[in-house]
């Protein structure tokens, strides 16, 4: 099997799963969805970003999957810049719980240079009033490149992305801010695992209005 398909439907249990009753007002939440692809794998362990970066000395290659256990100063921000390094993006989509200030201003440096030419920010309900700072730059910056800023109950950490050489998908366990934590990661080179989280996200509204 060299192809993929999408299941929303895929089995569980016995049990016949009972839709969810929406109350007046609440945010309309997307159903699960699953991409199947046969692949082939590679594992990598790093202790530092800098080490992270050259477990990639051959480049990113079509078809493949780099899969990661880090500890150190290793954040999902690390991951991106192994795709940087290769390529310019056209678009890139991110979700996170939260993320730090300083790697706000690494992203503004990017769309300012024209690393990446656009932005599509997806946080958790908590970023808006916990990093207060934070979120208020942040959607000054995406909004300011065309981008857009969506909060809602989120704590996936995703990014996927198309540039001037392929598609990718890219998900951690890490935010995007530095811990000293063990995390995973996974770097997928294809354009379906980048069609696949962009519908998804294309579909989500934000409790909180867009700017733009």
């Amino acid at each position: 099997m060299d192809g993929f398909r999408l299941d929303a439907s895929m089995p569980t249990n016995s049990k016949q799963e009972q839709p969810e009753t929406e109350k007046p007002g609440a945010s309309k939440r997307r159903r699960s969805q699953v991409i199947i692809r046969e692949t082939r794998n590679i594992y990598r362990r790093a202790f530092s970003e800098t080490q992270l970066l050259d477990l990639i000395p051959d480049g990113l290659i079509d078809g493949y999957s780099y899969n990661f256990i880090t500890g150190g100063d290793v954040d999902a921000l690390s991951y991106l810049k192994i795709v940087l390094r290769e390529q310019n993006l056209n678009y890139l989509l991110f979700s996170t719980w939260c993320m730090a200030a300083d790697d706000i201003l690494q992203m503004e440096e990017w769309l300012e240079s024209g690393k990446i030419k656009k932005i599509d920010a997806y946080v958790g309900e908590i970023f808006p009033g916990s990093y207060v700072y934070e979120y208020k730059k942040l959607t000054e910056v995406i909004v300011k490149y065309g981008g857009k800023v969506c909060v809602f109950k989120n704590h996936s950490k995703i990014f996927a992305g198309v540039g001037d050489k392929f598609s990718f998908g890219i998900q951690t366990s890490a935010n995007i801010n530095t811990n000293p934590r063990t995390e995973n990661g996974c770097i997928t080179i294809n354009d379906e695992i980048y069609q696949f989280y962009k519908d998804y996200f294309d579909g989500i509204v934000s409790f909180v209005k867009d700017k733009k």
